[in-house]
């Protein structure tokens, strides 16, 4: 077990359900008011974080026109897509972060981000974020590493694209340099990720191997995902999040739409509360139904002498009889007195 995390008015522990994160990305379609409505939306849902990325074109790539500056992988979503123009149209204008941050905090949520450079961490100071979340494609970047680390505050790390010796580092510059509060995100980084790819027994794994709590950043369609990670043990579960996957939008294809994050958020909960503890004993509501178990009934009137039969002793329920394991044993005696079919046969009535 781990030493819980506070982050504003929720905990992040094993101790308590999943941790749910909204991430809108860039979601918003370059309006401003419809970043609003996704907070909205993330709320009424009931998701307890709202997360935005902090970048801009230049911060996160060089405006090239090479061919390394240029996706091409045809299975992607954003084949054939130049880097820096990719980045234009999915960007959040930093200007909007506050507006965006104090919605969220209006509902009761927790509002933070994901820096990609240090720029973005000073930024994200002056709007005295909570928590940081370090990307998979920045989990190597020790420069970015270092300068979360030194705000002191949690950090959540993803773990796509990167190899345990990878994670390793990362996790050593982060503690060298400030951080005591982490925890891991398990992640596939493809869009969307498939199940057979999601490889879920790596979250207690990881666990274990790095000392810190282990969450999921889910990128495949649905919610199942996420639901069998809170029963393996994840803390905190990452999920996109739309209007409508039908609006577009630089990740609306693997996007929840509102009533599936809602149901994320319920189902998580579910999980967590159905793992409980290791237990035999029949809970106080099963207590009261153990009476509608087996017993041994006479099942057809008898008369004083006569044996007791497999046509006239029966296991039926309710359990207000001899157990049945005496069935055999009352098969070789006989009725001390007449009894009425219906009766729940004790020793007094058999000799």
């Amino acid at each position: 077990m781990f030493q819980p995390i506070q982050v504003a008015n929720y905990t992040i522990s094993q101790q308590h359900r999943p941790f749910v994160i909204a991430e809108m990305s860039g979601n918003h379609n370059q309006s401003l008011d419809r970043a609003l409505e996704l907070v909205d939306a993330a709320a009424a849902a009931g998701a307890h974080a709202l997360k935005l990325q902090t970048y801009t074109p230049d911060t996160i790539t060089f405006n090239g026109q090479s061919d390394e500056f240029f996706i091409r992988d045809n299975q992607s979503l954003w084949a054939d897509k130049n880097l820096y123009k990719l980045y234009q149209d999915a960007y959040t204008p930093w200007e909007w972060h506050g507006s965006i941050f104090e919605r969220a905090k209006q509902h009761g949520m927790v509002a933070f981000s994901s820096p990609f450079d240090t720029t973005a961490v000073d930024f994200l100071e002056s709007l005295n974020v909570p928590i940081y979340k370090i990307a998979s494609f920045e989990n190597t970047d020790h420069i970015l590493l270092k300068k979360v680390a030194s705000t002191g505050k949690p950090v959540i790390m993803s773990t796509g694209v990167a190899t345990v010796a990878d994670i390793a580092e990362s996790v050593k510059v982060l503690r060298d340099h400030g951080c005591t509060e982490l925890i891991l995100l398990k992640c596939t980084s493809t869009y969307p990720a498939t199940p057979e790819s999601t490889n879920l027994r790596t979250i207690p794994h990881m666990s274990q191997l790095f000392n810190v709590p282990v969450g999921l950043s889910d990128h495949t369609m649905g919610i199942g995902a996420s639901v069998a990670a809170t029963a393996l043990g994840a803390v905190v579960i990452e999920k996109h999040f739309t209007l409508r996957r039908a609006d577009g939008g630089v990740d609306s294809a693997f996007s929840l739409e509102p009533e599936e994050l809602q149901s994320l958020v319920v189902e998580t909960e579910r999980a967590f509360l159905a793992m409980g503890q290791i237990s035999y004993i029949p809970t106080p509501k099963e207590q009261k139904s153990l009476q509608f178990k087996r017993s041994l009934y006479v099942v057809r009137d008898m008369a004083a002498g006569e044996a007791f039969t497999p046509e006239n002793v029966r296991s039926i329920r309710p359990a207000n009889g001899l157990h049945t394991r005496h069935y055999d044993d009352v098969l070789t005696k006989t009725a001390s007195q007449s009894i009425a079919a219906g009766t729940a046969l004790s020793w007094e009535l058999m000799n």
